[in-house]
């Protein structure tokens, strides 16, 4: 049996982490400083509780970090202190860039990195996700045989670690901030009385983010990672000489949703907390 160890069972870790175990892996999770929400999940997928990081970095074969991406480097040092020697799948929404300070990190001590990258819904019995994986060949194997047959479809790309990053952040840099734009602009509709005409020119065409007012509540609720996103995203355009001022415009935008986070709130409510003052700008 192989054993996984999931670092931190969010929504989307812990939907990951449940395909592997319907796969017959083991899955360890560590409850330490974790939330109730948190906890119910992992206990609602099987999730193996371990008592401390070292129990889980010594039996696991497999790590999968899977948190916000302002977290991605500390939870590889954790992981690296206690000299984990496995395989450890970053899949994180991060630059190429904070994907090899991940790498170095890690790999020292003797474990091999893979990088990784969700794109998609947590997975369930009515959705799939995919999963890219870079990095070394012998250890994307593994990695793709722990969800064979099960809503988490494995792509292996070639070229070593960063593409997987860079093909998330590729894709985040026009999904995220184009979602950001069509709130902004409704908001703008819905401060002059003009939304409803604005949403009728939006359905009349083919396919349009400004048609799906209901999601506009969904992003403010998911700005607390999806910001730190696109900072990730601008990091990648910048270096590689590419222009990053749309998804950092997206940031801040989102920067004003900081406080929604996992919130219900109807599509006026999430537009109100778009309004503020130059001062509440951070820094």
């Amino acid at each position: 049996m192989t054993v996984v160890g999931v670092l931190h069972p969010g929504s989307m870790g812990a939907a990951v982490a449940a395909q592997a175990s319907r796969n017959g892996a083991e899955v360890l999770w560590l409850p330490t400083g974790r939330s109730s929400a948190t906890k119910e999940r992992a206990q609602r997928y099987g999730l193996t509780a371990v008592s401390d990081l070292g129990e889980l970095t010594e039996r696991a074969d497999i790590i999968l970090s899977i948190c916000p991406p302002a977290h991605a480097a500390d939870v590889a040092a954790e992981v690296s202190a206690h000299l984990f020697t496995g395989v450890y799948v970053d899949g994180n929404a991060i630059s190429p860039a904070s994907m090899a300070r991940v790498c170095s990190i890690v790999a020292p001590t003797g474990a091999t990195v893979v990088d990784g990258s969700v794109i998609g819904s947590p997975p369930s019995a009515s959705k799939s996700a995919r999963l890219y994986v870079s990095g070394p060949a012998d250890a994307l194997t593994p990695v793709a045989s722990l969800f064979a047959d099960s809503a988490v479809k494995v792509y292996q790309l070639t070229g070593g670690v960063g593409r997987a990053s860079a093909l998330k952040l590729s894709y985040s840099s026009y999904q995220k901030a184009s979602r950001v734009l069509a709130a902004v602009s409704y908001a703008l509709a819905h401060d002059y009385g003009v939304e409803e005409e604005l949403l009728d020119i939006a359905q009349s065409r083919t396919t349009s983010y400004l048609a799906e007012t209901a999601y506009i509540p969904k992003v403010a609720a998911r700005s607390w990672r999806w910001g730190p996103e696109m900072r990730e995203a601008a990091s990648a355009l910048r270096d590689v000489g590419l222009p990053p001022d749309l998804a950092e415009a997206s940031a801040v935008v989102m920067s004003r949703w900081d406080d929604l986070k996992d919130s219900s709130l109807d599509v006026p409510q999430a537009l109100e907390h778009l309004h503020s003052t130059p001062d509440d700008e951070p820094g």
